[in-house]
């Protein structure tokens, strides 16, 4: 009878054992559900996260080259605002002009208007560039002709402007034409 009972505790520990042992692979597989859930929830929510990211990064994009378009388009609208009067003062000298014989009246009406559109576009950030006298500089002027200088010290400066050159802001728009003293 010793020996049975040895027998069934033994029968009773290795089925405590496999039990136990069965316990354990159970909540392993139930860890590495849990595990590979959370990630497959981490990676839906990556995926979500990625997926937002570029569709605002697409919509900024569109917007900023809509803007970018419209600044194109509508860029010199306050130039030419700040250009309509004088437009209206060339309408108003060219009806006169059909009207009066006085050249002279003629003449300073003309000088006038071009006088307020200097100053108009001026006030834009257009600058006459200053050639006459000054070193020749590739940066500024454009040489159409060689002539000799009459003096030493007139070499390489500018001796005539064939076509005056203008700055927009520090920028040059238009290179001047200029003659240069050799």
């Amino acid at each position: 009878m010793k020996m049975e009972n040895k027998e069934h505790k033994e029968v009773e520990e290795q089925a405590k054992e496999t039990q136990t042992q069965n316990a354990t692979e159970t909540e392993k597989e139930l860890t590495d559900a849990e595990k590979l859930e959370a990630a497959n929830e981490e990676i839906a929510q990556l995926k979500d996260k990625y997926l937002r990211q570029v569709a605002e990064f697409d919509n900024y994009r569109k917007r900023t080259l809509k803007e970018k378009t419209e600044l194109i388009l509508n860029g010199g609208e306050k130039v030419l605002s700040a250009l309509l009067p004088i437009l209206d003062d060339f309408d108003r000298a060219i009806a006169n002009i059909q009207k009066s014989d006085d050249v002279n009246a003629l003449k300073e009406g003309v000088e006038l208007i071009a006088g307020k559109l200097n100053k108009t576009l001026a006030s834009q950030g257009l600058q006459k560039m200053d050639t006459i006298g000054k070193p020749f500089d590739t940066d500024y002027h454009e040489a159409i002709a060689l002539v000799p200088a009459q003096d030493e010290d007139k070499k390489n400066l500018v001796m005539d402007c064939v076509q005056p050159g203008y700055m927009l802001n520090d920028k040059v728009l238009r290179h001047a034409k200029v003659v240069v003293g050799n």
